[in-house]
C-alpha cells in the first residue's frame, strides 16, 4: 500500500503515461530521472518505459525488479518468462533505459 504522502496514479492502460497526469506531475517537480518496475515486464513495464524514453526522461529498469509470466506465440509456440524478460530488457536497453540490479540502485544511497 502506499504511503499516504505518496503520489498515486490512476491507469487504466499499460503505458502510465497514457491518459494521465503523471508527465506533468513529474515535470513540475523537476524530476527527470526515473526508475520503473512492476509486473509484466513485456507490457505495462516496457510501455511506460518506451513512453518516458520518448519524453525525454532518463529511465532506469531494476532487472530484478519485475518480472512477466510464460505466454505463447501467435503460432502457438511456448516463451518462458525468464525469455520474455529477457528479450523485453533488452529491447528497452537499445533506446530507452538503463538496465541494472536492484543491489546497483541501493548502493548509490
Amino acid at each position: 500500500m502506499p504511503l499516504a504522502h505518496e503520489h498515486v496514479v490512476e491507469k487504466n492502460v499499460p503505458d502510465a503515461f497514457t491518459a494521465t497526469s503523471l508527465e506533468r506531475w513529474l515535470t513540475t517537480r523537476s524530476i527527470r530521472q526515473l526508475v520503473i518496475c512492476g509486473v509484466v515486464t513485456n507490457n505495462s513495464v516496457e510501455s511506460t518505459v518506451r513512453s518516458g524514453g520518448n519524453l525525454g526522461f532518463e529511465v532506469i529498469v531494476p532487472a530484478d525488479a519485475a518480472y512477466t509470466f510464460d505466454q505463447n506465440d501467435l503460432t502457438g509456440r511456448h516463451w518462458s518468462a525468464e525469455d520474455i524478460h529477457a528479450i523485453s530488457l533488452s529491447n528497452l536497453a537499445m533506446d530507452y533505459a538503463t538496465i541494472v540490479e536492484t543491489g546497483q540502485i541501493l548502493n548509490l544511497i
